[in-house]
């Protein structure tokens, strides 16, 4: 399905039907300058560990952080299933030292873009993962007054604003002395909070999808309001020949064994070998 328009700086934006429902991240996101990391254009990026989330999010990028320890298990899990670069969580608060520098020189082996350092890692266990890793290190800044120079000296490449409501002037403060350091960030639920965020300095932005939860909910919700249930299955469908529905029986049900034919299939339709004519 290609959606098209008169504007002449339209994209075209091609779908399929069954992958149209999927989760599109704010338009608004678009706004941002974006960063480019060993080749991709990054702008918008996921914050999730699901991999259905994730395998049916239009990000370019994903942010797999969650609040336990990090196994190597999951972050694979995630990286083969994503279709867009992935940054993995190593650790920072609970987990740290030199678990934390396996753990990034294992994602880097996967295939990681990338490795997410929460706020309280040192500086020289920072710069222990950048003595074994070639991908990015992306350094958690949670709070105002973080000594940002330290984190570069120690080998961080990208720093990720996670500050709740204060994000978007903990941005503000770090671009203002640090004019070209990359800065991804959160962006909040709203389309203001989100170019609030952007006009302060972020280059990419971190998006939180609504949960399985709700989307089943919503989905459940239009699915009571249908009027008819249980709609019968046709296979007369509008790229669907004749031939095709009765080569489709013949080849799973054996209707030249006796096998019944559906209902609206005429027996003088069914395709017959000369022996039998």
């Amino acid at each position: 399905m290609v959606t098209t328009t008169e504007d002449n700086n339209h994209v075209p934006r091609i779908t399929g039907t069954l992958r149209a429902h999927s989760i599109q991240v704010p338009d608004v996101i678009y706004e941002a300058k974006g960063m480019v990391i060993m080749g991709r254009r990054i702008k918008s990026i996921v914050f999730s560990t699901d991999v259905a989330i994730i395998r049916n999010c239009n990000a370019d990028a994903v942010l797999a952080v969650y609040p336990f320890t990090p196994q190597q298990a999951i972050s694979q899990a995630i990286i083969s299933a994503a279709v867009s670069p992935v940054f993995v969580g190593v650790g920072g608060g609970t987990t740290r030292g030199m678990r934390s520098v396996v753990i990034a020189q294992d994602a880097e082996a996967q295939g990681a873009f990338g490795v997410v350092v929460n706020s309280p890692m040192s500086n020289s266990n920072i710069r222990l993962i950048r003595r074994v890793i070639d991908i990015p290190i992306i350094a958690t800044v949670a709070t105002e007054g973080e000594d940002i120079q330290a984190r570069l000296d120690a080998g961080a490449t990208i720093f990720n604003v996670a500050a709740g409501g204060k994000t978007a002037q903990v941005v503000r403060e770090i671009r203002k002395s640090f004019p070209k350091v990359p800065i991804i960030a959160t962006g909040g639920r709203t389309d203001e909070s989100i170019q609030q965020t952007i006009d302060a300095g972020a280059n990419s932005i971190v998006y939180t999808p609504p949960s399985n939860a709700q989307i089943f909910g919503d989905m459940m919700a239009d699915y009571r309001q249908l009027k008819k249930k249980n709609p019968e299955f046709h296979f007369r469908t509008s790229d669907t020949s004749r031939d095709a529905v009765h080569d489709f029986f013949e080849l799973f049900h054996g209707t030249h064994a006796g096998t019944d034919v559906p209902d609206d299939v005429e027996q003088d339709d069914i395709p017959r070998s000369p022996s039998e004519q």
